[in-house]
């Protein structure tokens, strides 16, 4: 492996050693690869984890920018200016009435529902792959996506100057379409699931010579997510929370938080602590927690079907490392049904004001589930990890929610309509109580 470069040089710093991977231990330059040529394991970043320990201190990290980039150090990156679009620092809420809700006394939303610049966690992600594609001399950039990354990848694409191709399935929330056309890309909408427009997405890297932020990029792209770690770190006053529960779509997210908890402790950044991690899928396409269910090594594909469509992946990439973390951690991996995702979304908005995407609703159902299982300790201090936006997946909630009272601009047409709005909410009381 390339000795690490850890010295100012024309502008670049760095603390990454090279890409090494995750099977066999195989070393690789810090190149657009993805994939290990001896045994075709994933590859990951690799640091000096010394050289961190020396130059990085909780000072440092607070004199630096509010956004994910304080936390360059630990990020997979050369130059002193990478695109900063203001992403990360999102807020992470006391959830006080959720808490009384479920029971629960120390309950946090990490709450990425407001990331900028797209309303989701993928910001994140796409700043850091962006930054290094940029360097490695992309001038078109892609991605393959459920929604959210096609919206981040389109967005700081534009802000960046870089031209931008993404592929999603053709069967997309219209908030995400919309939300992607809005910035100027090319939109190839694949008539597939996601897991089809993936495979294509390989081919295509394959003979375009883009740079694909979730195939050849990925290894670079996946550490964004690490700074959901770090940041709940930060703002718990440099404390470990003692669990999370977080959402599972291709495994990555829920395996990059534990590196970064790792990564501080192993720095001196924090205590170390056990954090125990609990994954959240949809019924209609929960291969990781159906696995995790029969106490399987292996994660077995599935077709998906199901309205959480930012977390539809049948084929997780880290499904695999996922059960891992939860298992060595103490936590759970649980899945719930479309209706209650719904209701997960509804009970958010309703405590806490936060409105939330179906993978949120999947989220806070899963919560529910586990304390009513029993598997979380009214006593911990838990943290929640709501990843997208609720204007994003509208669609989901229509027909479960109240309509609005239409009047005329009369006093008493209000007085009625108001009367008639008391009448039906003592009514809902009187059927919840039976």
């Amino acid at each position: 492996m390339t000795q690490a470069i850890t010295t100012q040089n024309q502008g670049k710093t760095t603390h990454v050693k090279g890409l090494q991977c995750k099977e066999c231990g195989a070393e690789y330059e810090a190149k657009a690869i993805h994939v290990c040529e001896f045994c075709f394991g994933p590859l990951e970043v690799a640091y000096d984890y010394d050289a961190l320990r020396r130059s990085v201190t909780r000072e440092s990290i607070q004199a630096g920018p509010l956004s994910i980039w304080r936390y360059r150090a630990f990020l997979p990156v050369e130059t002193e200016n990478p695109i900063d679009v203001g992403t990360g620092m999102t807020p992470l809420v006391r959830a006080n009435r959720l808490a009384r809700r479920l029971g629960l006394k120390k309950l946090y939303i990490k709450n990425d529902a407001v990331n900028m610049p797209t309303l989701s966690f993928k910001d994140r992600v796409v700043s850091v792959a962006l930054t290094r594609a940029r360097e490695l001399g992309f001038t078109t950039v892609s991605c393959a996506s459920t929604g959210n990354l096609a919206n981040s990848t389109a967005a700081i694409a534009a802000h960046a100057g870089l031209d931008c191709c993404v592929f999603i399935p053709a069967d997309l929330e219209a908030g995400k379409v919309l939300g992607t056309l809005i910035y100027g890309p090319t939109v190839m909408a694949v008539q597939g699931n996601y897991d089809q427009v993936n495979r294509l997405c390989c081919e295509v890297a394959n003979t375009q010579g883009w740079g694909f932020v979730n195939i050849n990029l990925r290894p670079y792209y996946s550490e964004g997510s690490k700074t959901l770690g770090y940041e709940v770190a930060e703002q718990l006053g440099w404390e470990l929370p003692d669990h999370i529960v977080a959402p599972l779509a291709s495994g990555s997210l829920f395996t990059k938080i534990y590196k970064g908890f790792q990564e501080f402790i192993n720095v001196g950044l924090v205590a170390d602590k056990s954090v125990r991690f609990s994954g959240a899928q949809a019924d209609g396409c929960s291969p990781i927690a159906q696995a995790f269910r029969e106490n399987r090594d292996f994660v077995q594909p599935v077709k998906p079907s199901t309205i959480a469509k930012s977390i539809a992946i049948g084929n997780p990439a880290d499904g695999i490392y996922a059960l891992e973390v939860a298992r060595k951690t103490g936590g759970n991996i649980e899945s719930v049904n479309d209706a209650e995702i719904v209701e997960g979304m509804k009970l958010l908005a309703e405590t806490e004001g936060i409105f939330t995407e179906t993978a949120g609703g999947t989220t806070i159902a899963v919560l529910k589930k586990l304390v009513e299982a029993g598997k979380i300790d009214p006593e911990e201090t838990t943290v929640v990890y709501i990843t997208g936006n609720g204007l994003k997946t509208q669609e989901a909630v229509q027909g479960y929610i109240g309509e609005p009272l239409t009047i005329e601009p009369k006093l008493d047409s209000f007085e009625r309509a108001l009367e008639r709005s008391r009448t039906l909410e003592r009514l809902d009381w009187q059927q919840v109580l039976v």
